[in-house]
C-alpha cells in the first residue's frame, strides 16, 4: 500500500469528515440536521427558491382562486353577469366608416379613436411590391402637411391629412403631431420593432388657397380606395413639386388693384361716398406697395403691417386738413379693412375650440403682433394730424347711413377682392361672393332691422358663413377655407378698431380701450361663428356608424 493510501480514511465516517474539510463555505456545518424536505422536518429544502410556495400557505383550488394571478379568472366575475369592464359575449362593435364621405371626417373620427379600437386599413393597401418604403411615405406625409399648415389651414385637418396619407400607403400606426411651426410623425411597424420618427418646421408661410385646393385633391386621391386610381410615391412625389412650381393666378398688380378695390368698399359699407372710395382705393394701394417693398427688403410681417397702416390714416387726415367735405373716418377704416388679419384670427380661434391649445395661442399672439403693428402704424399719423390741427370726431361711428343696397353691393365687392388677396381658384370666387352677400344680409337685417347688438349680430352672420362654406366644400370635397375665410370680410372690425385708436390719439384712453375691446369682442364672435357653423353643418353629414365624432370628455378642472 501506497504512502497515499495510507492516510486515505477508511471508514464512511471518516470519508465524510475528510470531504467536508475540502468543501466549500456554503457546506452544512458539522452536527446540523437537515431532512430531505422542507416540510416537518425542521429545516428546508435545498432545492428551494424564492418562488417556492411558503410553508402553511394553502395552494388548494379554492386558495389558488382566492390568491389570483395574471392568467387567472377574477373572483368578481361571473358568467352571467359580466362587469361591463370585459368583453360582452358578442364582441366589440366594428366601427365601419361610410366611404361616401370625405376624407377629412374619416381621418379625424380615426384620429380622435384610441389606437387599438382604429379599424384596420382597406384590404390591399397602396404599398410598394416590397411594402411600403416607411421613410419615403413619412416625408410625403410631412411635406404635404407643410403644405397645409402655411396656407393657413387648421391643425386638426392638417393632422387629419397625414393620417390619410400615410394610411394610404398602409402604415396604419402612426401619429402625427401639429404645432405652430413643427410637424412630426411618428410610425411603430409592430410592438417588437423600434418605431420611426420624423420631422418638419414650418419656417415660411404664405397664402395661396390654390395651392391649398391642389393638396386636397392629392390627399383625396389618395385617399381613394379603388385600386385603380392607385397613386404611386413617385407620382404623388411629382404632383407635389408641380404644385410648388406653379405659379400665383394672379399678377401683382391684379392684388394691389384688389387691396385698393377691398378698401374702398369697405368706405362704402360705413357710410362713404365715391370720393371716400377713390381716396380708400389709392391710400389701400399705396400702403400695399410699400409693404411688397419691405417685404422685398427682409423685413417681418410687423413692420409691414405698420406701414401699409400709415397710408390711409395719412391721406384721410390730408383730406381733413384740406377742408375737404369727406368723411374721413371712413377712409381710414376703409385702409384697416384690408390689413386685419381674420384669417388667422379664425384658425387660431379654430385651434383652440377643437384642443390644440398651443397652436391656438401660437396664432392668436400671431394675430396679436400684427393688430399691434396696425395700432402703432395708424396711431402715429393720428397724433401727427391732430398736432396738426385735424378735426377728427369720434362720434361720426353713430352716423353710419342706411343703404341696404349699396352696402350690399359693397359686402359683395369685399368678399370677391378678398378672394383675390387669398389667391382662390376662379372656380370658388362666385360661391365665396354670394357667401360674402348672405353674411352682410344677415347682419343687416338684425343689426338695423331688429335692432340687436352688433356682437350677437356679428356672430350669428359668421355662423351663416361657416355652415354654408362647410357644405360647399364637402359639396366639392375640398378645404372649407377657400369659401369662408373671404365671406367675413365685411363683417371684420374695422371701424371700431379705428374709433378706438382716435380716442387714444386724443388722450381719452378710456373711450379708446371700450372701442378696442369692442373690436375684440367682435373678432371673437366672427371667428367662433365660423367655426360654430361648421361644427353644426356636420350634424347634418353621415360620418360612420358611430353616427356622432368623439370628442375629449369634460375634464371638471382636473
Amino acid at each position: 500500500m501506497t504512502e497515499a493510501e495510507d492516510r486515505k480514511p477508511q471508514s464512511d465516517e471518516a470519508r465524510n469528515a475528510f470531504e467536508s474539510e475540502v468543501t466549500s463555505e456554503f457546506a452544512i456545518p458539522a452536527g446540523m440536521a437537515v431532512g430531505k424536505s422542507g416540510g416537518k422536518s425542521g429545516g428546508e429544502s435545498e432545492t428551494t427558491s424564492e418562488f417556492a410556495v411558503p410553508a402553511g400557505l394553502d395552494v388548494s383550488a379554492a386558495g389558488a382562486e382566492a390568491e389570483g394571478s395574471a392568467f387567472s379568472r377574477p373572483s368578481t366575475y361571473s358568467a352571467r353577469h359580466a362587469p361591463a369592464a370585459f368583453t360582452p359575449a358578442d364582441g366589440i362593435p366594428v366601427v365601419s366608416l361610410t366611404k361616401d364621405v370625405p376624407w377629412q371626417d374619416r381621418m379625424r373620427t380615426m384620429l380622435r379613436m384610441p389606437v387599438a379600437e382604429r379599424p384596420a386599413p382597406e384590404p390591399g393597401p397602396k404599398a410598394e411590391e416590397d411594402g411600403p418604403a416607411v421613410p419615403r411615405v413619412l416625408d410625403l406625409t410631412l411635406r404635404i402637411g407643410e403644405l397645409l399648415l402655411a396656407g393657413g389651414e387648421g391643425a386638426e385637418d392638417v393632422e387629419a391629412a397625414m393620417f390619410a396619407v400615410c394610411r394610404s400607403y398602409g402604415l396604419d400606426r402612426c401619429e402625427p403631431t401639429v404645432t405652430f411651426t413643427l410637424l412630426s410623425i411618428s410610425y411603430q411597424p409592430s410592438l417588437v420593432e423600434d418605431p420611426v420618427t420624423a420631422s418638419r418646421t414650418v419656417r415660411r408661410r404664405g397664402t395661396d388657397y390654390t395651392r391649398l385646393a391642389a393638396v386636397f385633391r392629392l390627399v383625396d386621391d389618395l385617399s381613394d380606395p379603388d385600386p385603380e386610381t392607385h397613386v404611386t410615391l413617385e407620382e404623388a412625389y411629382r404632383r407635389l413639386a408641380a404644385m410648388r412650381r406653379n405659379r400665383h393666378p394672379y399678377p401683382t398688380w391684379v392684388l394691389t388693384s384688389a387691396s385698393g378695390l377691398l378698401a374702398g368698399a369697405a368706405s362704402v359699407l360705413v357710410g362713404g361716398d365715391v370720393v371716400v372710395f377713390v381716396a380708400a382705393a389709392l391710400g389701400a394701394m399705396l400702403g400695399d406697395r410699400l409693404a411688397w417693398l419691405c417685404a422685398g427688403r427682409g423685413l417681418p410681417e410687423f413692420y409691414q403691417f405698420l406701414v401699409a397702416a400709415m397710408p390711409p390714416a395719412a391721406l384721410g387726415i390730408a383730406l381733413t386738413l384740406a377742408d375737404v367735405d369727406v368723411k374721413a373716418s371712413a377712409v381710414i377704416t376703409g385702409g384697416l379693412f384690408a390689413l386685419l388679419p381674420g384669417r388667422a384670427l379664425v384658425a387660431g380661434v379654430q385651434d383652440g375650440l377643437t384642443g390644440f391649445y398651443i397652436t391656438a395661442a401660437a396664432r392668436l399672439l400671431e394675430v396679436m403682433y400684427f393688430f399691434v403693428g396696425i395700432v402703432i402704424g395708424v396711431l402715429v399719423m393720428l397724433y401727427v394730424g391732430v398736432q396738426l390741427g385735424a378735426h377728427l370726431n369720434p362720434d361720426a361711428a353713430l352716423g353710419v347711413t342706411e343703404r341696404p343696397l349699396w352696402q350690399l353691393g359693397a359686402s359683395m365687392l369685399v368678399s370677391l377682392t378678398f378672394a383675390a388677396l387669398l389667391q382662390q381658384e376662379r372656380s370658388t370666387v362666385l360661391a365665396v361672393t354670394l357667401n360674402g352677400g348672405v353674411a352682410w344680409s344677415v347682419y343687416g337685417a338684425m343689426r338695423y332691422a331688429g335692432d340687436l347688438s352688433p356682437v350677437a349680430s356679428t356672430a350669428v352672420a359668421a355662423g351663416v358663413v361657416g355652415l354654408f362654406g362647410q357644405l360647399l366644400s364637402r359639396y366639392r370635397f375640398a378645404s372649407a377655407l377657400p369659401y369662408t375665410t373671404a365671406a367675413i370680410g365685411p363683417l371684420l372690425p374695422g371701424s371700431a378698431t379705428y374709433f378706438g385708436l382716435l380716442s387714444i390719439a386724443q388722450n381719452e384712453v378710456d373711450a379708446g380701450l371700450v372701442s378696442l375691446t369692442k373690436a375684440a369682442a367682435l373678432a371673437m364672435a366672427i371667428a367662433i361663428g365660423v367655426n360654430l357653423g361648421s361644427e353644426v353643418s356636420r350634424l347634418f353629414l353621415r360620418v360612420g356608424s358611430a353616427e356622432k365624432r368623439r370628442a375629449a370628455k369634460r375634464t371638471r378642472g382636473f
